[in-house]
């Protein structure tokens, strides 16, 4: 996980749910003691409280991802010329085709298998993919 830059790793298929999640080291912040207004409405006027990463990172909407379900290539279209099954901003459901994998010869569908909108395409087309690695990031 630390080699690849992962803090927290989750999947889930079939009833399994697997999570693995780095220990973050405690940041300790220090700050200097609040100024003096210098008038009465700046006084009225709250500071903004400062967060940690952490929780600045909880309060971000929640991403699902679309992961790769076995080793393959990874293709988002059907065909070069073909368009992409899915792109950013598109909305998917559970039955929804977001990609091929070519894996032994064999041109395998991938189903979104979660409702949304796309908000990130993480892997690249034509590029090789591993069990787990994720594809698709959907909110």
């Amino acid at each position: 996980m630390k080699k690849n830059g992962l803090s927290v790793f989750e999947i889930e298929k079939e009833g399994f749910r697997l999570k693995l999640q780095r220990a973050v080291p405690d940041q300790t912040t220090t700050s200097a003691p609040p100024a003096a207004p210098s008038s009465p409405k700046a006084a009225a006027i709250p500071a903004e409280p400062t967060r940690t990463p952490r929780e600045a990172a909880e309060t971000k909407p929640l991403l699902k991802d679309i992961v790769s379900p076995m080793v393959g290539t990874f293709y988002r279209a059907g065909s070069p010329e073909a368009a992409p099954f899915v792109d950013v901003g598109k909305t998917v459901n559970e039955d929804s085709v977001v990609c091929i994998i070519e894996a032994m010869k064999v041109m395998n569908e991938i189903k979104a298998e979660t409702s949304g909108v796309i908000a990130e395409v993480v892997a690249e087309s034509g590029k090789p993919v591993q069990f787990g690695q994720v594809l698709f990031r959907v909110r």
